[in-house]
Formats: structure tokens, C-alpha cells, sequence
């Protein structure tokens, strides 16, 4: 699916490039390239990443399992707001933030255009390219109105530079993303968490003024951060261990797919894509099997039965879009 009015396409299966950064636990080398290759033989080719997974960690491993690949067949995002400055003294690591990475730089908030040019060019070295297809502003949440009047206009120079392709803007909430289909000229969003089969608020405003504005949506986080991908106790929602409630839900939701032979993750993954806005899902994945599995999940036909199972069983309310039948 073409972004906006860009020229830059996406397709349904993103892989999403925090993991490969070593997001909370480390990931080798050798098997972040293993991911990146089976992706790319299982025919993905939109990569999203950020200065701010890793340190530029994903950024540098991202851009290294892709040199040599036709610039043309792939798809690139990274995101600006945060600036990657040198510590004097590095000590210890990053996991404070995330990341099993040495704290070899500290982050820096910055939505100003020079702060933008200037994280663009980092992007750009770390990743080895002249150019970038897809620029978000990454959490603008505490920054909004710098964001809109410093940041975005330098992304729209820098779009009108040919340095970027398409713009859009990067958050967990829905609100400010829509603040931006209204005022702006972006491109795409990218929405975690915010529509999944346990969380449909993106739905109330966003993504009727996306497809209205013809913005693009991909939405992340389709298993609410491992809830949804496998439901039990001491199972994490939102970073954080599920409520009973939410667990009992999501347990729910399990068993009815499994009444239709359905793996509850080839549904959560299936179910943005009820609404035209959504141009595609990112999946976090660290390693090849991940990747295949993904790709297994999206490839499996879901039947319409299950989806009209759910809304009886209230699971989902009944003016939620529902995908049609997957092929």
C-alpha cells in the first residue's frame, strides 16, 4: 500500500527492529542477520527501526543485513525525537531504558529542526544510505507542540530534499496522532498497541480521520507486548503484568479461536486489518524462528465464523470492523 500521497509502499508484514537492538534481553550478531534473512525470504520488505533501540544498535545492524540488496525492493523507516549524544565515561548499561546494550550515550529530546536534520544524518550513517523512505516523530507525547511547529516542517523540507520519502508520526496513544491527520500533511502512523483485539481506542477518532485523509496506518504491538501471542498467568500487557481482568479476557479470546482451530496470534495479527485505514502490522521478532512464525500466522486462512463468534461471545463490540475471510 502506497503512504499518503508518497511514492512509498509498505507492505502487510513489517518487521519491527526493536528486538534486533537488544530490547531487554541481547540478541548476537549472527542471529539478528538470521532474523533480517528469513524476513526477507519470506518476502518482507518494510524494516522499521530508531535511534533509540539500542543506541543505534538496530539501526547499524539493520543497514548491515541490507547492504547489497536492491535500494529499490525495500522499504526503510526510522524515527527522530531523540538525539544519541556521547557519554565522556561510559558505565554500565541501558537497560534502565531497555536495552542490553553498554550506555555508551545518553538520549537527548529534541523535536527541533536542527535536532531533526541532525538525527536524520546520524540515521543515515548508521543505517549506510543516502536517503530514507520513512521518517515518524518518534513519541512527541511531552513535545507536541514542538513537534508540530519546529519538527514536522523540517521533515516536509526534508521530504521536498528527496532526503526523506514519506512523514508520519509514531505513538502508543491514538489522540495526538489524530492531532496530526488534522493539521499536518503526514503521511503515515504508526499506532502500537492502541488497536488489537483487546484495545480498540484507536478507533473512536484516529483511524476514521486516517482513512478520511487518506493517511496510512501500521499498526503495532498486535499482541498488547506478549499478552495476546500467549495468555496466561504472569503474562505481560502493556509492559507491565496483565490485570485479572484483562487476562480473563484475553483468555477469552483464546478459547474461542481454538473452538475454530485458530492459534490466537493468527488472529490478533488478522485484526487491524478489518479497517481500510490499515496499511499493515509491525511485528517485533529477534530471531528466524519468530520471523517464520509470523509470516505462518498472517499466511493462515481465518474463517468469518470466528470473527461473528466473538462479537456474540461480546469479545467485541459489534461495531468493530472485522476483517473478511484472510487468504
Amino acid at each position: 500500500m502506497k503512504l499518503g500521497s508518497s511514492r512509498v509502499d509498505v507492505g502487510p508484514f513489517a518487521f519491527g527492529a526493536a528486538a534486533i537492538g537488544n530490547l531487554f534481553t541481547p540478541v548476537t550478531d549472527a542471529q539478528a542477520e538470521q532474523a533480517l534473512q528469513a524476513a526477507w525470504e519470506v518476502g518482507v520488505r518494510y524494516f522499521d527501526t530508531a535511534p533509540h533501540y539500542g543506541l543505534g544498535l538496530s539501526e547499524r545492524r539493520l543497514g548491515a543485513a541490507l547492504r547489497g540488496r536492491p535500494r529499490s525492493e525495500f522499504t526503510i523507516s526510522t524515527k527522530v525525537g531523540r538525539l544519541l549524544e556521547p557519554l565522556p565515561a561510559p558505565a554500565g548499561d541501558d537497560l534502565a531504558d531497555g536495552f542490553a546494550v553498554p550506555a555508551t550515550h545518553r538520549r537527548v529530546w529534541d523535536f527541533s529542526a536542527d535536532g531533526v536534520r541532525r538525527s536524520i544524518e546520524a540515521s543515515l550513517q548508521r543505517l549506510g544510505l543516502d536517503r530514507i523512505d520513512l521518517v515518524y516523530l518518534h513519541d512527541p507525547d511531552d513535545h507536541v507542540e514542538q513537534a508540530l511547529t519546529d519538527a514536522y516542517p523540517e521533515l516536509e523540507r526534508l521530504r521536498a530534499e528527496g532526503v526523506v520519502g514519506a512523514i508520519g508520526v509514531g505513538m502508543n496513544q491514538a489522540a495526538v496522532p489524530a492531532r496530526f491527520v488534522r493539521e499536518t500533511d503526514i503521511d503515515a502512523v504508526l499506532l502500537a498497541g492502541r488497536y488489537t483485539l483487546l484495545d480498540q481506542s484507536g478507533l473512536a477518532e484516529l483511524l476514521p480521520l486516517a482513512a478520511e485523509h487518506r493517511v496510512a496506518v501500521v499498526v503495532g504491538g498486535v499482541f498488547n507486548s506478549g499478552l495476546l501471542a500467549d495468555p496466561r498467568p504472569g503474562a505481560t500487557f502493556d509492559y507491565t503484568a496483565a490485570p485479572p481482568e484483562v487476562l480473563a479476557r484475553a483468555l477469552g479470546f483464546k478459547a474461542v479461536c481454538e473452538r475454530h482451530g485458530v492459534p490466537l496470534r493468527a488472529a490478533a495479527l488478522r485484526f487491524p486489518f478489518g479497517h481500510p485505514a490499515v496499511a499493515g502490522v509491525l511485528v517485533g521478532v529477534r530471531s528466524a524462528a519468530e520471523v517464520s512464525d509470523a509470516a505462518a500466522m498472517l499466511r493462515l486462512t481465518l474463517p468469518a465464523a470466528l470473527w461473528q463468534d466473538l462479537k456474540a461471545h461480546g469479545l467485541l463490540a459489534p461495531g468493530v470492523p472485522m476483517p473478511e475471510e484472510a487468504s
